[in-house]
């Protein structure tokens, strides 16, 4: 609880994301590589600052409509940066984990699994989150914004080790799964003791939303809600107390709409 309140008391700074700047990918390797943008309103002074949208924890937990041709027999690869440029989130028209998600803090914990493993041979991936279709990248190196060169060695990892019909995820991993209602229960008892204790102070509230195999979703409310450091307590601190008192979490999503609320960050 303490760890918590300590990221949370930084919670009334204004931390303004890293814009990434605007890349295309390599027709060669079939990575499309999107930057987050942000849209400028003409009609308003040069010293008004724009802001994304939304402020939310990226996540496409399964292959949205559209984002690739049906029926496609190549094996293609979306990558989207996040807002903050933290992390690279990788779409593929593969199934790599059906109905699972799991979280590899380095590389002893991909032993077994072809898939993480390739990727943790690549200089900078620091951790790598495998979640259905998707694959979520974070970097050693936090002071680069472009993640055109990362996401296209990443984009062939991926590609070369669902060629090479190895086994993606280890059996082990996927053998020792926790059922949703273990999931829920233990996610529901950290909240409880832990995480909503460190942010009352602040006025601030967290709520799980939903299990979906040992993928969560939270939603954070009061005066996390807007809050321009509610990027950092997320990541830092929820996500450290859930995955220490829930080790086999996976995918931890956030649906919370940080425009909204009495105090937006984002308006």
């Amino acid at each position: 609880m303490n760890f918590i309140k300590r990221i949370f008391s930084g919670m009334k700074q204004d931390v303004e994301p890293e814009a990434v700047p605007e890349v295309s990918g390599d027709s060669s390797v079939n990575e499309d590589v999107e930057s987050s943008s942000v849209a400028e309103d003409a009609s308003e002074p040069e010293t008004t600052p724009s802001f994304p949208d939304v402020r939310r924890v990226l996540q496409i937990p399964v292959i949205s409509e559209g984002i690739f041709p049906e029926n496609a027999d190549e094996i293609l690869i979306k990558a989207q940066p996040s807002p903050t440029g933290d992390q690279c989130l990788l779409t593929v028209n593969r199934s790599l984990m059906t109905g699972h998600s799991w979280y590899f803090s380095d590389f002893e914990s991909a032993a077994g699994s072809a898939l993480a493993e390739r990727l943790f041979s690549l200089e900078d991936v620091e951790t790598v989150l495998v979640c259905e279709c998707t694959v979520t990248i974070t970097r050693k190196d936090k002071t680069l914004v472009d993640w055109v060169p990362l996401a296209k060695e990443v984009g062939t990892a991926i590609r070369e080790t669902i060629q090479d019909g190895e086994a993606l995820i280890s059996e082990k991993i996927t053998a020792d799964l926790p059922t949703e209602e273990e999931i829920r229960e233990g996610i529901q008892k950290v909240i409880d003791i832990e995480v909503n204790p460190g942010v009352a102070g602040h006025g601030g509230n967290v709520t799980l939303m939903a299990v979906r195999g040992n993928s969560v979703t939270i939603q954070m409310g009061g005066g996390c809600q807007g809050c321009s450091a509610a990027d950092l307590t997320l990541k830092q601190g929820i996500h450290t107390s859930f995955r220490t008192a829930v080790p086999k979490v996976g995918a931890i999503f956030d649906e919370t709409d940080h425009t909204a609320g009495l105090n937006p960050f984002f308006s």
